[in-house]
């Protein structure tokens, strides 16, 4: 496919990108806000005592997320896309409101049980699709992507803060109010959505789920997930014990590897598009996560190459959940994008729970480089997957959103 010169992002793209960026950050940040100090916090609750009970009290909101992307998903092109994230973020702020006034354990788990449920991102993802042109999208993705790694990097530095000064109360609560925020920056910034899909153009799962592209994309963000939570498993740790850096310091590292890697994945992002090499750039990336697990394996007692590693993660990480989603929209199209992004997410809290599992599982019975084996291990599978992966369709004509002057805020 030769290449092409894209036009600008007009003033349609570039609102809708930076509103529902802000609207994926203000529901991440209320996720992130307690990950620092809940398991702490828990011991002083009724319940607390119960060391499972406060990890599933963390957990179960990635539970009833993965139950609940694909529904949403399907109901976001059934139904439209704003409506639905607006009952997600009704949801997501109700589970944050009886947590904050939970007075054990148990109800806690209620809360986070129903904060899982409001799984928005397949609507979020949609919708930011159906607002930009293909030559855009990844530029879109990249800024959602990028909220979420900045996001994961301020709630480090914040979060101990607030807890300080409000306990556990002020974090759900300000969870709760952020969604609520989300909701009228919805309504007041993100452009008008366009209609749900026709009955008669609805994609089944069944064509999402064995659609020969799409299940390599699949794959990708699972895999991409197994990886980062196997190998944040084990970074904390060599950060102690290599450079004697404090657990309660480890953001002044994230920090700047998260920004610095935004800086760098731009170029990445530009020949992806511009030059419409997606796949060099996509298996170049996977063959980057290669080489940092490699490096942690005879490089982890090195605080300067832990350090380095981080960052060159980081660069690898943002690129491909940049591309990941804009290609998943690319193969789908809009009569199956809500149901191809929930399969996608879906498949991404699926890689966050197996990621920890068998992480854990192999660092205890086999040693910590057994972790960093296998993360090389699915990289090479993923680099086998992914070499086959042919160009997206282009579909100019029906992704190409209206122009500024008849865009109007609105459901």
């Amino acid at each position: 496919m030769s290449a092409s010169t894209p036009s600008r992002m007009n003033s349609v793209e570039i609102r809708s990108g930076v509103s529902l960026s802000t609207i994926f950050a203000l529901r991440i940040l209320g996720l992130f806000l307690i990950l620092p100090v809940f398991a702490v916090a828990a011991r002083d609750l009724p319940g607390g005592d119960n060391v499972a009970l406060v990890g599933f009290a963390l957990g179960a909101y990635g539970i009833t997320q993965a139950i609940f992307h694909i529904p949403f998903g399907f109901a976001a092109d059934r139904f439209g896309r704003k409506p639905v994230i607006v009952f997600g973020l009704l949801l997501f702020a109700l589970g944050s409101f009886i947590a904050a006034y939970a007075d054990n354990l148990y109800w806690i788990c209620v809360g986070r049980v129903l904060q899982g449920a409001g799984a928005i991102s397949p609507a979020v993802t949609a919708l930011a699709a159906d607002l930009t042109r293909e030559e855009h999208r990844t530029k879109i993705m990249a800024m959602i992507g990028s909220s979420i790694g900045l996001v994961f990097a301020l709630s480090l530095v914040i979060a101990p803060p607030l807890f300080d000064a409000g306990g556990l109360w002020a974090l759900f609560m300000l969870t709760g109010v952020l969604s609520l925020a989300a909701i009228a920056l919805l309504f007041f910034a993100v452009p008008k959505a366009p209609p749900p899909v026709d009955a008669g153009r609805r994609a089944r799962l069944s064509e999402v789920v064995f659609h020969p592209q799409l299940a390599r994309l699949h794959f990708g963000i699972f895999a991409l997930h197994v990886l980062q939570v196997g190998m944040f498993m084990l970074i904390p740790g060599a950060l102690v014990a290599a450079g004697d850096l404090p657990l309660a310091e480890h953001w002044k590292l994230y920090l700047p590897a998260v920004v610095a890697s935004f800086i760098v994945m731009i170029p990445a992002i530009i020949i992806a598009e511009k030059h419409l090499k997606f796949r060099a750039v996509f298996v170049a990336s996977v063959a980057l996560l290669l080489l940092t697990e490699l490096g942690f394996i005879y490089g982890r007692g090195s605080f300067v190459a832990i350090a380095a590693l981080v960052f060159v993660f980081f660069v690898a990480f943002n690129v491909l959940e940049a591309l990941l989603p804009s290609l998943v929209t690319r193969f789908a199209g809009p009569e199956a994008r809500g149901l191809a992004l929930g399969v996608y997410n879906t498949a991404q809290a699926v890689g966050l729970f197996v990621g920890g599992a068998l992480g854990g599982w192999l660092a205890r019975n086999a040693g910590a480089d057994a972790v960093f084996w296998f993360g090389a291990g699915v990289c090479l599978v993923w680099i086998l997957i992914s070499a086959s992966m042919i160009a997206p369709p282009l579909r100019k004509a029906r992704s190409t959103p209206p122009a500024p002057d008849a865009q109007t805020q609105g459901a």
